[in-house]
């Protein structure tokens, strides 16, 4: 199982995420921790990316395919891997296929922007304990404090609308495009095309979970 997981901040991708590693015992694949493991060994291709970095920049597309093909090799990566938050743009897809990248399946998970809003923008947090609430979905007690110390809880700014909004317009401008840039590909029915899915995200967890193993099954 070789696959893409893709789905707005907020679709619940990491938990889903877990429960199809497991399923398939294959490595999640994010590029910031490879990034991160290659710069803490020493690694050509880490010291590259650590001068970039260094100087505030962005690690280019070429460094992070690198950084893949590398990872690819490594013996987890046998009957499978799955990349999560990657690729995020066109170009970065383009690279992927002139490595020559294998990927069986890309799966969607879709969620209404509104339902994002809602689920992220109702999140308060309880900072010293890390006790996290939902105003409409788990709410505290009492309105705004927490149960156990009775003490403030916050909302982070991640959390606040207009940066959730922000975060699902750069999804719409350049990651989203990725779905259809996969689905023409299949639709040439090319050999080293991935399957296409979607799946809803709303519902209960393990309903989402059945969904999506559903998906890829076929």
């Amino acid at each position: 199982m070789r696959m893409i997981l893709l789905g707005p901040p907020g679709a619940g991708k990491g938990t889903q995420a877990n429960f199809i590693k497991e399923k398939y015992g294959i490595p999640q694949i994010s590029t910031g921790d490879m990034l991160r493991a290659a710069v803490k060994a020493g690694t050509p291709l880490g010291v590259e990316a650590k001068k970039v970095m260094d100087s505030g920049g962005l690690v280019s597309d070429d460094i992070i395919i690198g950084l893949v093909k590398d990872r690819l090799q490594q013996p987890d990566c046998k009957t499978g891997y799955m990349f999560d938050g990657f690729p995020r743009t066109i170009p970065q897809a383009e690279a992927m296929k002139a490595a020559g990248v294998p990927i069986d399946y890309v799966l969607e998970i879709d969620v209404p922007d509104e339902d994002i809003v809602e689920r992220m923008g109702g999140r308060r947090v309880h900072l010293a304990s890390g006790r996290t609430y939902h105003v409409k979905f788990n709410p505290p007690k009492a309105e705004g404090k927490d149960d156990v110390t009775g003490e403030p809880l916050i909302q982070r700014d991640d959390d606040q609308e207009a940066t959730v909004r922000k975060r699902l317009d750069v999804y719409h401008s350049q990651t989203k495009p990725l779905v259809a840039y996969y689905s023409d590909w299949e639709a040439t029915g090319a050999a080293a095309a991935p399957k296409v899915r979607k799946i809803a995200g709303q519902g209960k967890v393990e309903e989402i979970t059945a969904r999506a193993f559903e998906a890829l099954s076929k």
